[in-house]
């Protein structure tokens, strides 16, 4: 059956000198692993300029039930995106992502919402110019939405802890490993707070943007299963370290 559908490129690695192999959340069925085909010819050589992380594609293919890769038959620009595929902080919190969603949305089945919402989140990120460092906090926190495990207004509890595994807060230490002392917990209710409206009113240091962004990665490895280590965490926190804020 052929298929035409919008996608998010995820992650993307030369196979070798004529195949990529990319990774791409559709807007159709979700989730698709495609091997493109990378000619040496001067109009299909550049094929490969579609598929950077979080660009935003046009795709079809001949959808095989059950097959773990796929060929499309073409690729185009869906929405240009101007700043992020250039300006280093955007490129790195590009690459993070794509990482992050790679694996976080693997087993998710297609939803419309959840699509909606990192398409325009993209976009929304592309058109800004400055005041998004605190972008990527936002983004999975409200990920979290689309994949159930959103903490939905935490009763605050001075001098409580907050549960990582039910994302709720308590009076007393978990008996586990999985929750924040008071000191952090505390924390929780300013972050859910922040909108991509008015994240810039929220200001921290790159030692604290890593703090929460530790926090927020653990969350979903306790409720993702077998989330693995990213390799592009410590470039994130390395760049933060360095950065005073943009």
């Amino acid at each position: 059956m052929l298929l035409k559908s919008r996608g998010i490129v995820l992650n993307a690695l030369k196979y070798n000198d004529e195949t990529l192999i990319a990774q791409v959340l559709t807007e159709e069925v979700g989730y698709r692993t495609f091997s493109v085909r990378i000619s040496r010819g001067r109009k299909t050589r550049s094929a490969h300029i579609f598929f950077f992380p979080l660009s935003l594609v046009e795709l079809t293919w001949d959808e095989k039930p059950n097959a773990r890769l796929v060929s499309p038959k073409t690729v185009s620009t869906s929405s240009p995106l101007v700043s992020l595929p250039l300006e280093p902080p955007k490129v790195t919190i590009a690459m993070f992502l794509g990482e992050f969603l790679n694996c976080a949305l693997r087993s998710e089945p297609s939803s419309p919402d959840l699509f909606s919402y990192l398409y325009n989140s993209v976009l929304w990120l592309d058109a800004q110019d400055k005041r998004y460092a605190n972008f990527h906090l936002v983004f999975l926190l409200r990920l979290t939405k689309f994949l159930g495990f959103f903490p939905e207004r935490p009763l605050y509890i001075p001098g409580g802890y907050f549960d990582l595994q039910t994302a709720s807060y308590t009076q007393f230490r978990p008996p586990h490993n999985d929750y924040l002392e008071p000191r952090e917990a505390q924390l929780i209710p300013t972050l859910l707070r922040m909108r991509y409206e008015n994240m810039h009113l929220f200001h921290f240091s790159g030692a604290e943007r890593n703090h929460f962004l530790s926090v927020i990665n653990d969350f979903y490895r306790i409720h993702i299963p077998n989330f693995p280590e990213l390799k592009s965490l410590a470039v994130l926190r390395d760049f933060y370290d360095g950065m005073k804020g943009f």
